[in-house]
């Protein structure tokens, strides 16, 4: 359910297996669903605040080791999906994660450009149900800041970015097409905030997700075609400049009458730890 990377750790998991004898992540009931789909080409110079999570250890160098994304809302802390911090995405507890970083400034993940920031220490919010998804909110402080240009707003409660029908946009280096085409370059799909009842009506609880409007953020197109994907968890969805919510879960990827299911910031402004 969870739009985890599952069907790209799998693979990575794999290769890093055989050099190192590391045992595979177990692919979860999340290996069904959060790359963009029908999405287009972005680039970081316009969005400074998209951030790719990135641990070579884990997952193998192609594509720099990335695994979800991220968002940055100060110059030390980034915002991304609790479930991508859990042991069920990583194969081991985030502790020991040798070599968590986050990639900020570098469209393609094949170049070199861009830094490549340590991850100081991980904040994962208490009251995350992996099985409902519901706080699906982590923060990572970092152990070098980011320019204060990097950062984007959040939106509040009552915030004119959460109104039904506005238009908005979700990032990501994630699946493109739903069938494991990861893309090495960051992408970007222009999506409708849509109201809580049409994700209420698709998720309105057993194998496919309960959807909670106090917690959750519905997004996407009723028909389809426009969505994030696996690969994509973490990443943020922006709408009139502000930070509305965090890639999630969903059932598969751009699928009608199957919106995508994000975190809600308003919300995850509350759950943050003080200074978080």
């Amino acid at each position: 359910m969870s739009r985890t990377a599952f069907r790209a750790l799998t693979g990575a998991f794999a290769l890093v297996a055989a050099a190192a004898a590391i045992p595979l992540a177990s692919p979860a009931r999340a290996a069904e669903d959060g790359i963009v789909v029908g999405g287009q080409p972005a680039h970081v110079k316009d969005s400074p605040w998209v951030v790719a999570l990135s641990s070579r250890d884990r997952f193998g160098a192609a594509r720099a080791g990335q695994f979800c994304g991220g968002v940055v809302v100060a110059p030390k802390k980034v915002l991304t999906a609790a479930h991508c911090l859990s042991r069920e995405a990583l194969g081991v507890e985030v502790g020991a994660v040798r070599d968590l970083r986050v990639i900020a400034g570098r469209d393609d993940l094949r170049e070199t450009g861009g830094q490549e920031i340590p991850v100081r220490s991980t904040w994962t919010n208490p009251a995350f149900d992996p099985v409902t998804n519901a706080g699906d909110l982590a923060v990572l402080t970092l152990a070098d800041a980011l320019p204060e240009k990097s950062v984007i707003q959040m939106a509040g409660s009552g915030d004119a970015a959460y109104v039904p029908g506005t238009g908005a946009v979700v990032y990501g280096w994630g699946d493109t097409s739903g069938n494991g085409d990861y893309a090495s370059s960051l992408r970007s799909a222009k999506v409708s905030v849509l109201p809580d009842s049409a994700c209420a009506q698709a998720y309105p609880g057993g194998r496919n997700g309960t959807y909670d409007p106090s917690a959750m953020l519905c997004a996407g197109e009723l028909l389809g075609g426009y969505d994030a994907c696996q690969g994509d968890s973490g990443g943020p969805l922006v709408a009139r400049g502000r930070l509305i919510g965090l890639v999630s879960w969903g059932n598969g990827c751009a699928r009608a009458g199957n919106p995508g299911v994000y975190t809600r910031i308003s919300a995850a402004i509350g759950w943050m730890p003080e200074g978080g």
